[in-house]
């Protein structure tokens, strides 16, 4: 039989204990975070929602989704929002016209697209005069369009109108109606629309090398970093989880992503998800070769502007995560 001593010090410990939970609920920092596209490249900031993973490094984050990186990309210039998904093209746009953002990590580095074309299309001479249709300009299908017609051999505006015909809904009517003769697509895509007559031109799978590219981008303004850098810390490891998770989990993350894709289509998840496995980076550096090459491009159009690489890249926390052995340990377990 319990005696009343010992009752009230089960007592005392209970009430401690759900004190202690509470505090350590209502202790977690509130945060809203955005990503850009619903496809495989993305699957980590969904995945860190899914599995809990922000609340396992003790923050409270309501992910939302945003279509296209140049939209996240002008909500944080806004204000709106701390932290989301930047691609180096849209981060060097903005930050040449005065924008104080900064990347602190990238989880993917190259771009992971195929050409799909009309199927009468079957020679690079027969794009020439026609058009590609993106989501918006600066977005990445926009960096990537360009990059296939010059490694076709054709020049972007001239030879083939690169035309903004928003999501991938409308480019899919855009293209069934003959409005744009090309779009390009995440490896899969073709499995999703069938019956439409189509093919895949060219594939960055096809590059000697992957086209160095900051894809999918940790990006916050310097300001934040400066004065959150230990939540902006926390969000970067949880995304790292959610990279380890993608990679090591593949079942489970095909059906994440059939759930936030709302694809079912069992050939494109297991090609989406063999593709996006292998290019997703274990360790997030900034790919500085590819933020060059979109810096040397935004600064084309804004001759007077001064900024340089290391304006819009700071490693330092990925830095300090390897050193510390954090991501070792994720791949140890």
């Amino acid at each position: 039989m319990i005696t009343t001593k010992i009752f009230r010090l089960i007592l005392t410990f209970v009430s401690f204990a759900v004190f202690a939970l509470h505090s350590d609920l209502s202790g977690q920092e509130k945060l809203t975070v955005s990503y850009s596209s619903v496809d495989a490249p993305s699957a980590n900031w969904y995945i860190a929602q899914e599995k809990g993973l922000y609340k396992k490094y003790a923050m409270d984050v309501e992910s939302i989704f945003i279509p296209a990186s140049s939209t996240n990309v002008a909500v944080l210039v806004a204000g709106q929002l701390k932290f989301g998904n930047g691609t180096g093209g849209t981060i060097a746009s903005a930050a040449v016209s005065g924008a104080n953002l900064v990347a602190v990590a990238c989880f993917m580095n190259t771009l992971p697209y195929e050409l799909i074309v009309q199927e009468s299309i079957k020679t690079k001479e027969q794009l020439r005069g026609k058009s590609i249709g993106i989501s918006r300009i600066g977005s990445s299908s926009d960096v990537i369009a360009r990059v296939f017609l010059k490694h076709l051999g054709l020049e972007p505006d001239k030879d083939v109108a690169i035309i903004q015909v928003g999501g991938s809904g409308e480019r899919a009517a855009a293209f069934r109606t003959g409005r744009i003769a090309a779009f390009p697509a995440p490896p899969g895509v073709l499995h999703l629309t069938k019956g439409m007559p189509q093919r895949v031109l060219v594939s960055t799978a096809e590059f000697q090398k992957p086209y160095p590219f900051p894809y999918i981008c940790g990006t916050t303004t310097k300001s934040y970093l400066a004065s959150n850098r230990p939540t902006v810390k926390r969000l970067v490891m949880a995304l790292t989880e959610g990279v380890h998770f993608f990679k090591t989990r593949k079942e489970e993350s095909k059906k994440i992503l059939a759930k936030y894709s709302r694809h079912n289509d069992e050939t494109y998840l297991e090609a989406a998800y063999e593709i996006n496995a292998k290019l997703l980076d274990r360790v997030p550096y900034v790919t500085r070769e590819g933020m060059d090459i979109q810096l040397k491009e935004a600064l084309s159009k804004k001759p007077g502007s001064t900024v340089k690489v290391d304006d819009i890249v700071d490693d330092s926390i990925v830095t300090e995560l390897e050193r510390e052995g954090f991501i070792d340990k994720l791949y140890k377990q």
